[in-house]
């Protein structure tokens, strides 16, 4: 059995102790600024024939890559981007709303991978630069879940909920689309944006409000 394989056993056993502990509870996943890059850009940025080297397993086969990058905006740039691996077939930049005013730009919330007509950025790597026409977005908030935790929680894929946080700053966010797919455990992904008004960190969990 692989690394790959034991990271997503380990992260189900989790979530399955999380779940009889507290069958309505989902956990937070604070994202940060991110990119997903092509092989193209890949090579453009860190030389020909350059590999992503995962750092970190996440979920759906998806890494936190070693490599990162700088992204520039019309008024400043920010260094040290990670990139999210594996490749895909059109380089994408999340961003929170504060990041994008610091960079001097205007990226629609949109779905990951819907990056028609958004806003474009410049990506600077060691060994080269990109000039993207649109593909910065900020990302909005969305559930991943396993056939098995939708069943349970009686949804389905493309449904959207409204989910509650705890602590002193609890807050209800609406808006939330839930994502199934058998290689995803249970988790709520936010930007830092989002964490910061409602004082979430990475492991807390919330409800699905009914």
């Amino acid at each position: 059995m692989d690394k790959k394989h034991i990271e997503q056993i380990v992260r189900q056993v989790i979530a399955n102790v999380c779940a009889e502990h507290n069958p309505q509870s989902i956990k937070i996943g604070v994202s940060a600024r991110h990119i997903h890059l092509s092989q193209e850009h890949v090579e453009t940025l860190f030389g020909y024939g350059h590999k992503l080297t995962p750092k970190v397993e996440l979920m759906g086969g998806q890494y936190a890559a070693n490599e990162t990058v700088t992204i520039a905006g019309q008024k400043s740039s920010m260094e040290k981007v990670r990139v999210l691996g594996p490749v895909r077939s059109a380089t994408q930049v999340e961003v929170s709303a504060t990041d994008a005013i610091k960079l001097g730009m205007s990226p629609p919330l949109r779905e990951s991978g819907d990056i028609k007509g958004s806003a474009p950025i410049t990506v600077i790597g060691p060994k080269g630069e990109i000039h993207l026409a649109e593909g910065c977005i900020i990302a909005s908030r969305h559930i991943h879940m396993s056939p098995q935790d939708a069943a349970r929680f009686g949804i389905a894929d493309g449904d959207v909920v409204s989910i509650e946080t705890g602590g002193s700053r609890g807050l209800t966010f609406n808006n939330v689309k839930i994502r199934v797919d058998p290689s995803f455990t249970l988790e709520m992904h936010i930007d830092t944006d989002e964490a910061n008004a409602g004082g979430i960190k990475t492991g807390d969990v919330v409800t699905i409000k009914r």
